[in-house]
């Protein structure tokens, strides 16, 4: 077998490697998710302290983030993954096991680091191998964490609807979860810094690049966040569904970006970063358009769909654009990757407070206006339509961290 063959049957292998590592991130997410009101009972915490605990994920995340790109050029971008996935993997169980509201906000704190670092650090490794391949795969990925958490999530119902303790159930899914994530960084590329390169900073300032870069995905972000949470709201409430087809309403939108995920690659190497994004924009903010003149629950459901189909692919090209702008990668993907978290944590409190100002239409108002901030700025992930050679160098450093 040829040199030029066999880097590209490992970086094909690093690709599917990578890829589990992202649905395993995901399923993390989703197994949590359903399990909060069992962690809320279990606390013992009000509704309002739930909420003040549910803030400390976002803010050990924008914490840690900046640490991914020292641990990785310390370890190696292999050694690396493989301990930040199973400290996320394990820290699933930290949660549950909280008996009050002080060690529930400090569990959720060290779920949020862990997971933070270990996105970065796979989103590293993600713009590498797509860099090596020549072709988009972002998209793809983090349709694969999309999927994950959909998995997570339906086995996380599974377990509630059956009354069982989210101690053991996070315990299980931890173990199996930890198991998975270790096996599959054994094929994830192994980059390694240079011998003369100097380390990255442990904190450092992200480039202006990456707040631009930032910015578009805090737009997306806000989005996804406010219709994750609120449509199903806004049906039972505004249009005055059952709680059946408003919970479907959510579901069919997370199921309309997962698909979108992984259709997306094919749409952005035909068209390119910018032109998606800016045809992605006018398609969310048409569907905001929907949601906010619905008179029907067909019409606002086919809002929520469209806000899924043009979100989709934003975040993950956001990363992609971060990867290859300036000479530091790494840490302009953890400053776009603390951008967007921080959008995730505002945005569902964001929408509930101007809805008790004026309405949940106002609020899905500000959504639409900033979908077409997605077409009007898209023009700044220009960096993720650059040339991409499929062969690179064996020994590259994954360039500085965030998480």
């Amino acid at each position: 077998m040829s040199a030029v063959a066999y880097e590209q049957r490992e970086v094909r292998r690093a690709r599917y490697a990578v890829a589990a590592v992202f649905a395993v991130h995901g399923a993390v997410t989703g197994s949590f998710a359903t399990r909060v009101p069992w962690i809320q009972d279990h606390a013992g915490v009000s509704a309002g302290q739930l909420g003040l605990a549910l803030a400390f994920p976002a803010l050990g995340a924008s914490v840690a983030m900046p640490l991914a790109g020292s641990i990785s050029h310390r370890f190696g971008a292999r050694n690396a993954l493989r301990g930040l996935i199973a400290l996320w993997t394990l820290s699933l169980v930290l949660p549950s096991l909280a008996p009050d509201l002080l060690t529930l906000c400090l569990a959720l704190f060290t779920y949020g680091a862990t997971a933070g670092m270990a996105d970065v650090a796979m989103n590293a490794l993600g713009v590498e191998v797509e860099n090596r391949l020549g072709r988009s795969i972002m998209s793809g990925l983090h349709g694969m964490w999309s999927a994950g958490a959909l998995i997570g999530s339906a086995a996380g119902t599974l377990a509630a609807h059956l009354g069982s303790d989210a101690r053991l159930h996070h315990v299980l899914a931890a173990a199996a979860l930890t198991l998975i994530g270790v096996l599959s960084c054994r094929w994830v590329l192994d980059l390694q810094p240079a011998e003369d390169e100097e380390p990255p900073p442990r904190f450092a300032l992200p480039p202006r690049s990456a707040l631009l870069i930032g910015a578009v995905g805090f737009c997306a972000v806000f989005a996804e966040g406010a219709s994750l949470d609120w449509s199903a709201v806004y049906l039972r409430n505004q249009l005055e569904t059952s709680a059946g087809l408003a919970a479907a309403c959510t579901t069919g939108f997370t199921l309309t970006m997962a698909l979108a995920r992984f259709a997306g690659d094919r749409v952005v190497d035909r068209f390119g970063s910018v032109r998606t994004v800016r045809v992605s924009g006018v398609l969310a903010a048409l569907g905001g358009l929907l949601i906010v003149v619905a008179g029907h629950p067909a019409v606002a459901m086919a809002g929520f769909a469209l806000m899924g189909l043009g979100i989709a692919v934003v975040v993950p090209l956001c990363f992609a654009a971060a990867g290859r702008s300036g000479s530091n990668p790494s840490l302009a993907i953890a400053g776009v990757a603390t951008i967007t978290y921080t959008s995730g944590l505002i945005a569902p409190s964001a929408i509930g407070g101007l809805a008790q100002a004026t309405s949940l239409t106002v609020s899905f108002g500000l959504v639409t206006v900033l979908a077409c901030g997605l077409a009007v700025f898209a023009g700044v992930l220009r960096a993720g339509d650059r040339d991409r050679p499929k062969v690179s160098r064996p020994n590259a450093a994954v360039p500085d961290p965030r998480p």
